[in-house]
């Protein structure tokens, strides 16, 4: 029997699969495909790492690492959908929820002291940050709205907010001293074994990682980005915001770069209110609030101190006497200083420029802004648009093109592997990488308080990120365009690389091309705006980027893409799209029981992983079923079934019932297997006879209080009755 496995994850997805997962296990196993899940949600991770603390009940097995071995396997077919990739905060919390629902898990030490707490910080830093995708990841991606959903935004284009030449919104950078500019690079003449030291000013040695394995042909990278020039950046930033009379906003990735980018954003907090550190920052850190934390739990923390009122009040005076500030949710007075996971610069970057380069002020209106990047790698493409849009206009997503994205992520290519290879430097010294002949291979004079890092490129991983790339440029007859920085020592050696290696594949009559990543995007923008296609060829962190930056332009969101990673060993690993986990649609659905969430991605996966089923393993009913569940979709979109803005109108659980409806109304009237049509005719009818009724109990729970009984941890049997409420539909799916 072929088989499927569906993941199960967090917040907003998680809810959905309750609804939809059912549906898919019942067309499927009509075509011999039997849908397992796996378990990777933040807290099932966490449960995996404590087996020995748990209860016979409680334990369970460490699904990631067993999906991490399948991906290997030329069998392997996997249905990922988004994942929290956790800050510290969202750790702490899910912890907490789960030490509530009985599990006897150890607090997250802040310090750790002794063998226990080394011990509990180590495990949990398996599971922070971007720990899930680096393990599936073996393979490269492919990425591209799905012509379905870029007809369905042409024909019902979304709303753009307007730009003006006058907008003042811009980006900045820190151009020097960053992690850019320090950048060394080597690739690696043989199979080796490195070790990262610092070497402290008194000649002190401390070893920051004992090991660190190479292949022969890989990329190594060592940098850093220097504490107190990124202060200096970051004071003059707040100076300029204030005296421009824009909002204030940092974009880093607190998620994915767990390590760098939590540090960077405590930089932040501390240079917003430096008068307030000055003063207070010693009761601060005598009571554990931490600026990398964000302002949430600092203000929480304050209510314990006695002269917490106190600082509160020096808060709310820098806040006043700075620059305003960009907003998460000016109704609730959240800045965007709050959380360091609320804004993610993928996401708010291309959320800013689609709404005429616009964030929401602490007055609820909209102004224009500067966002503030530290580290200038990749801050030139936003600009770019920005500088675009300012100069010809918003783009008109009804005649704009398309840029799809091949990515270098297999085998934790790139900045993403990066985590258990950043340190925050304690000391004054050099940094130096040193291989296994004890020679030094790359060094950096640093300074207490830098942020150094390391990340590796397998050669593999490029060789076949060069074919795909190869490949979707003559599949879809479109320019590629490698994003390269030539003044760049990564980018140079992957230079090298391309022009070793392209001429291994046909290249005739292809137009292949390399260019730095600023000027890429401006060549990129002039096709689009001539609705021209240009795939975009990327490293790890602008493949994260890119597919939400053009997706969120030219259809609206990025959850709507279609992402496939066909693995190096010849499984397939497709992912529901980059449209994040959604955490206020959770906070929606308990609050109204409504649920926002938008399913196009799952359904755009499964008919790949269908697809794919067909042609490894010659399913002929699994084609059947991924034919038609593309025309259902098609279907799905013409009758804008996708979830409402407003109680009273459809759902993630409605959306789920019309393409169930569709997918079965296809099935049934198909001539390539009549058995199949014929099973699925009464079905496609009782459907059909039952959509007001169903539409009613759909419609009839919305408006109050929903309990699933956990955050993190939902609890089944609530969940599934909160996210299949209509008795006619699972009536009629269980008889099917």
């Amino acid at each position: 029997m072929s088989k499927i496995i569906y993941t199960h994850t967090d917040e907003a997805p998680l809810l959905a699969t309750y609804s939809f997962l059912p549906i898919v296990s019942a067309y499927a196993a009509k075509a011999g495909v039997d849908v397992e899940t796996r378990d990777i949600s933040l807290a099932g991770r966490i449960i995996a790492q404590f087996p020995e603390r748990l209860t016979d009940e409680q334990r369970q097995a460490d699904a990631l690492a067993e999906l991490g071995e399948m991906a290997h396997d030329p069998s392997a077919n996997i249905i990922k959908l988004p994942n929290i990739s956790a800050s510290l905060p969202q750790l702490k919390a899910a912890i907490a929820e789960l030490q509530s629902l009985g599990y006897d898990l150890p607090d997250f030490p802040e310090n750790a002291r002794t063998d226990a707490e080394k011990d509990a910080r180590e495990r949990y830093g398996r599971v922070m940050g971007s720990a899930v995708n680096p393990v599936l990841r073996q393979g490269n991606s492919d990425r591209r709205a799905p012509a379905s959903v870029k007809n369905y935004a042409k024909a019902h284009p979304h709303r753009m907010g307007a730009w003006t030449p006058e907008s003042r919104t811009n980006v900045a950078t820190m151009g020097h001293d960053d992690f850019f500019s320090n950048e060394k690079s080597v690739v690696m003449e043989a199979d080796d074994t490195l070790r990262i030291e610092h070497v402290a000013a008194d000649g002190t040695v401390t070893v920051l990682k004992e090991s660190l394995p190479v292949l022969a042909g890989e990329v190594v990278d060592a940098t850093f980005i220097d504490g107190a020039a990124l202060d200096g950046f970051l004071l003059e930033s707040i100076e300029r915001a204030k005296a421009e009379g824009v909002l204030f906003s940092v974009h880093l990735k607190a998620t994915m770069m767990k390590v760098s980018d939590p540090i960077i954003f405590g930089h932040v907090v501390r240079a917003f209110f430096k008068p307030v550190f000055e003063k207070y920052g010693s009761d601060l850190a005598a009571a554990g609030l931490s600026a990398n934390d964000g302002l949430a739990g600092i203000f929480t923390g304050l209510q314990a101190l006695p002269n917490g009122a106190e600082i509160r009040a020096a808060f709310d005076a820098a806040l006043a006497d700075g620059p305003k500030m960009a907003m998460v949710n000016s109704d609730k007075g959240i800045t965007n200083l709050h959380v360091p996971s609320d804004v993610i610069v993928d996401a708010s970057m291309p959320a800013m420029i689609r709404i005429g380069g616009h964030m929401w002020g602490p007055d609820g209106e909209e102004a224009d802004t500067l966002a503030v990047i530290p580290d200038s790698s990749y801050a030139g493409i936003y600009q770019t648009v920005i500088d675009d849009c300012r100069a010809n206009g918003a783009f008109d997503p009804a005649t704009m093109g398309s840029v799809p994205n091949v990515g270098l992520m297999a085998q934790a290519a790139e900045e993403y592997g990066s985590h258990d290879k950043t340190f925050e430097i304690a000391a004054d010294g050099t940094v130096r990488i040193v291989n296994g002949a004890g020679d030094v291979v790359m060094e950096h004079a640093v300074h207490a308080g830098d942020v150094w890092r390391a990340c590796q490129t397998k050669d593999a991983p490029i060789r076949d990120w060069i074919k795909l790339a190869v490949t979707r440029a003559r599949a879809a007859d479109t320019p590629a365009v490698f994003w390269l920085n030539s003044r760049r020592a990564h980018d140079a050696n992957l230079i090298k690389k391309i022009e070793q290696y392209l001429p291994e594949h046909d290249t005739e009559g292809l137009e292949i091309l390399i260019m730095d990543p600023a000027e890429a995007t401006a060549y990129s923008l002039a096709r689009i705006r001539q609705g021209l296609d240009t795939i975009s060829v990327t490293g790890n962190v602008l493949r994260d980027y890119n597919t939400d930056l053009f997706p969120i332009l030219e259809v609206g969101t990025s959850a709507k893409m279609l992402s496939i990673v066909p693995l190096m060993k010849g499984g397939g690993l497709f992912e529901t799209g980059a449209g994040g986990s959604a955490p206020k649609h959770v906070q929606q659905l308990v609050e109204e029981d409504y649920l926002r969430w938008d399913s196009l991605g799952e359904f755009f996966a499964l008919a790949a992983s269908f697809e794919h089923l067909a042609s490894s393993e010659g399913n002929a009913r699994a084609q059947v079923l991924a034919d038609t569940l593309d025309r259902a979709t098609g279907s799905f979109l013409n009758e804008d079934r996708s979830p409402g803005r407003k109680l009273g109108t459809i759902d993630n659980r409605g959306s789920h019932f019309y393409l169930a409806l569709y997918w079965a109304q296809e099935l049934a009237t198909q001539a390539d297997d009549a058995e199949l049509a014929a099973t699925f005719k009464p079905f496609a009818e009782a459907l059909a006879a039952g959509e007001e009724a169903i539409v009613a109990e759909l419609l009839a729970v919305q408006g109050k209080p929903a309990d699933i009984g956990g955050y993190y941890r939902p609890d089944d049997a609530k969940a599934t009755a909160v996210m299949r409420p209509s008795k006619t539909f699972n009536e009629a799916l269980a008889s099917l």
